[in-house]
C-alpha cells in the first residue's frame, strides 16, 4: 500500500537499450504517480550525433516512441501516470512530434511539454573566440563539434509539469533532475531548500540507472533471483526527502541495504560535494535502512547552494578506430594468441608505410580469458582457449582497413586453431571524444514549450564556488570523526571508540567484509566500497589507502587517486583519475566504463577479526 502524503515514482530505464519489461511491470504498480526515464550517457550523444549528422530528424532515443510510448500510451493515459525522460536527446522537439503522432493516430488527447536550452551549438563560435577551455586538461575548443549541450537541472521540468504537461521531454539533462523536477513540482520545495533538493536529487540518482537499485550489479550477486524478469525500482517519497525503495510484486531482483548503498556511492567523486545544477550534494550522512526484505529507507541528504555554472559537454570527432576478435585454442594458446597480434600490427604497419600513411596513434592487445586487464595480478592459469583482441586507432579510416582485410589471414598463415572472424569483417568507426567545460548559467536560455506556446523558465544564477567540477581535495576525515559519526549513526557500534586490537586477526579477500561498485565519468572513475558491517570500517579504512588502492591499478590508472569518507553509509569512496583510456567510445579498451574495477579489488586481501567475518566467499 503506497503510504500517506508520498508521491510515488517508479524508474523505467537506465541507458538507452535497457529493458522493455520495465514500462509494463511497473504500469501495475497500484497509485503509480510518475514514470521517469533516463537514456543519456557520453556515448549515447556521440551516437546520437552522428545519427543527427545523418538524418536531421534523427538524434532522439526512437525507440522510446515505438517501444515505449506506442503500445503503453492508452494506459499510462488512463491510469493518469505521467513521464517524464530525456530521450529528446539532441533533438527533443522531434521526439515531441513523433509522440504526438502516436497519440493522433490512436485518438488520444495528451499533452507533451519541452525542455529547451540545452543546446549550445549555437554558442560555439563564441566560445571559440573567447579561447574557452576543457576544464580538466586545458584542452583548446575543437574546430568541428558535432554537439554541444549544458546539464540542465530540474527546474524546468518542474515548470512543465506545473503548467499541466503529461509527459516532459528534455534534451541533456542530469540523470537525477526527472525525479526532482517531478518533487519540486508535487511538494512545492522552494529552490532554495538546499536540503530537500539533496534529498531529491539523491532519490534520482538511486534510481536513474534501473535495476541497479533492486540487485543489478550487487556484489552479492548470487542471492540475487530472478534475473529474467528483474524487478525495477520503485520509490515512495515524503515531503522531507526521504523515500522507500521497492519494486513490483512478483518481480525478480533483491531490495537490499548494500545493493542501494551500491547505487548511491556509483558514479559520484566527492560525497560530500556533489555537484549538480540545481544544489550541491552532501551525502556523507545518508543513512539506508531495511524496512524488511521488500523495503529500504533511505534518508539524511544535506545540501547547500547551487553554483554558478553549468558543466557541459561537447563531442568531436578524432580520427577513426577498428576492434577485432579472434578465437584461438589449442596447446599454448596465450602464447599463439600474443604471436599473432605482433603479426598482424608487424605486417598492417609495413603496408601502412607503403602507402604512405604514418603508424597507429594507439594500440591495444587484450587476451580475454587470461585476465589481460589485471596486469601484474593476473593469475596465469593453464588455458586452452583465448580471444585474441586487437584494437587500433588512426587519423584516417583507409590506413585501418588493411588490418580490417589482414585479419582474415591469420586463420591460414598464423597459429593452428584460429578462428579468424566471429562475425565477419568488423566495421571501421568514428573516434568521438568529450570535450567538457563550464559556462555560466546567465548565458543558458532554457525554455519550456507546450501546446505550441514557449516559456522562459528562470533559473537562479548560484554561486561562485571556483571551479566546482574540478577534483577537490579528498574529504577523508579523521579516525575521531569517523568514529563520532558512526556512534551516531550505528549506535550498535559502540566499541569504535577504542583502538584496533590486532591480535586474532585472519587474512580475507576484500568481499567478505565489503560489498563495491564502480562507475564512470568521462576518463574517470570510482569505486565505492561499503563495509558489510559499521564495526569493519575501520579495518577498511586503515588499509584501503589511496595508495594502496592506486597500486592495484598503477597499470592502468595515470593520475593520482583520492580516497574520500562516508561514514553515513560507513564506506569509503574512491577516484582514479585518468583511469579509463579516455573513456566511453574514446578508450581501446575492452571495459571502457570500468564496470570490472570494483570486482578487481574486492580481490585484495585485508586482515580484520575472525568475528567480522560474515560472509563466506
Amino acid at each position: 500500500m503506497k503510504p500517506h502524503h508520498t508521491l510515488r515514482i517508479a524508474g523505467a530505464s537506465g541507458f538507452w537499450g535497457d529493458s522493455a519489461i520495465a514500462t509494463p511491470q511497473l504500469l501495475h504498480v497500484p497509485d503509480l504517480d510518475f514514470l521517469v526515464y533516463d537514456y543519456l550517457a557520453e556515448t549515447t550523444m556521440s551516437i546520437m550525433a552522428r545519427a543527427r549528422a545523418r538524418d536531421p530528424s534523427a538524434g532522439y532515443a526512437t525507440d522510446f516512441v515505438t517501444d515505449v510510448i506506442a503500445p503503453h500510451l492508452q494506459t499510462i493515459k488512463d491510469h493518469s501516470v505521467r513521464v517524464v525522460s530525456n530521450a529528446g536527446g539532441l533533438n527533443p522537439t522531434a521526439c515531441r512530434d513523433a509522440i504526438l503522432a502516436v497519440a493522433r493516430a490512436e485518438g488520444i488527447d495528451i499533452r507533451v511539454a519541452v525542455v529547451t536550452g540545452d543546446d549550445l551549438m549555437d554558442h560555439m563560435a563564441q566560445l571559440r573566440n573567447e579561447d574557452l577551455r576543457e576544464m580538466f586538461q586545458g584542452e583548446p575548443l575543437p574546430e568541428h563539434p558535432l554537439s554541444a549541450n549544458a546539464y540542465l537541472g530540474a527546474r524546468a521540468i518542474a515548470a512543465a509539469l506545473d503548467a499541466g504537461a503529461e509527459i516532459v521531454i528534455t534534451g541533456r539533462c542530469v540523470d537525477s533532475a526527472v525525479v526532482l523536477g517531478a518533487l519540486v513540482h508535487h511538494f512545492h520545495w522552494s529552490w532554495t531548500d538546499w536540503n530537500r533538493l539533496a534529498a531529491g536529487t539523491l532519490a534520482g540518482h538511486v534510481i536513474e540507472c534501473g535495476a541497479q537499485a533492486t540487485g543489478g550489479l550487487f556484489t552479492d550477486w548470487k542471492d540475487v533471483p530472478g534475473w529474467d524478469c528483474m524487478g525495477y525500482p520503485v520509490i515512495d517519497c515524503a515531503d522531507d526527502g526521504s523515500f522507500i525503495l521497492s519494486k513490483p510484486q512478483g518481480t525478480g531482483g533483491l531490495i537490499h541495504p548494500g545493493a542501494v548503498s551500491e547505487q548511491i556511492l556509483y558514479e559520484v567523486g566527492d560525497p560530500a560535494s556533489y555537484v549538480m545544477p540545481d544544489v550541491v550534494c552532501d551525502w556523507t550522512r545518508v543513512k539506508v535502512q531495511a524496512i524488511d526484505t521488500e523495503h529500504v529507507r533511505v534518508s539524511g541528504a544535506c545540501g547547500r547552494a547551487a553554483t554558478a555554472s553549468y558543466k557541459c559537454n561537447a563531442t568531436w570527432q578524432d580520427g577513426y578506430q577498428l576492434g577485432l576478435m579472434l578465437a584461438i585454442r589449442g596447446i599454448d594458446a596465450p602464447a599463439k594468441a600474443r604471436k599473432t597480434a605482433d603479426a598482424l600490427l608487424a605486417r598492417t604497419r609495413h603496408q601502412m608505410h607503403l602507402g604512405g600513411f604514418a603508424d597507429y596513434s594507439e594500440t591495444v592487445v587484450e587476451l580475454l580469458g587470461c585476465e589481460s586487464l589485471y596486469g601484474d595480478q593476473a593469475r596465469h592459469l593453464p588455458t586452452r582457449e583465448v580471444v585474441l583482441r586487437i584494437a587500433v586507432r588512426h587519423a584516417e579510416s583507409k590506413a585501418l582497413k588493411f588490418l580490417q582485410k589482414e585479419c582474415a589471414s591469420s586463420g591460414t598463415s598464423m597459429g593452428p586453431g584460429t578462428r579468424s572472424s566471429f562475425f565477419g569483417r568488423s566495421d571501421i568507426q568514428q573516434v568521438i571524444k568529450v570535450f567538457s567545460f563550464l559556462l555560466p548559467k546567465t548565458e543558458v536560455d532554457v525554455a519550456v514549450d507546450l501546446d505550441g506556446v514557449a516559456r522562459a523558465v528562470a533559473v537562479l544564477p548560484g554561486v561562485v564556488h571556483g571551479q566546482p567540477h574540478e577534483a577537490a581535495d579528498a574529504t577523508e576525515v579523521s579516525l575521531d570523526t569517523a568514529r563520532d559519526i558512526l556512534a551516531e549513526l550505528a549506535p550498535d557500534a559502540v566499541h569504535l571508540g577504542v583502538g584496533l586490537n590486532t591480535t586474532g586477526l585472519v587474512t580475507v579477500p576484500l568481499v567478505a567484509v565489503a560489498w563495491a561498485r564502480s562507475g564512470d565519468k568521462g576518463d574517470e572513475e570510482n569505486i565505492g566500497v561499503i563495509a558489510r558491517t559499521p564495526e569493519c570500517l575501520p579495518w577498511l579504512r586503515a588499509q584501503l589507502t589511496a595508495e594502496r588502492v592506486g597500486q592495484t591499478f598503477s597499470h592502468l590508472v595515470l593520475g593520482p587517486v583520492q580516497r574520500y569518507d562516508v561514514p553515513g553509509l560507513h564506506a569509503l569512496n574512491f577516484v582514479l583519475q585518468r583511469a579509463l583510456g579516455g573513456g566511453g567510445s574514446a578508450s581501446l579498451r575492452s571495459d571502457p566504463l570500468g564496470k570490472s574495477y570494483a570486482q578487481m579489488l574486492l580481490d585484495i586481501e585485508v586482515r580484520v577479526p575472525a568475528d567480522l567475518v560474515r560472509h563466506v566467499t
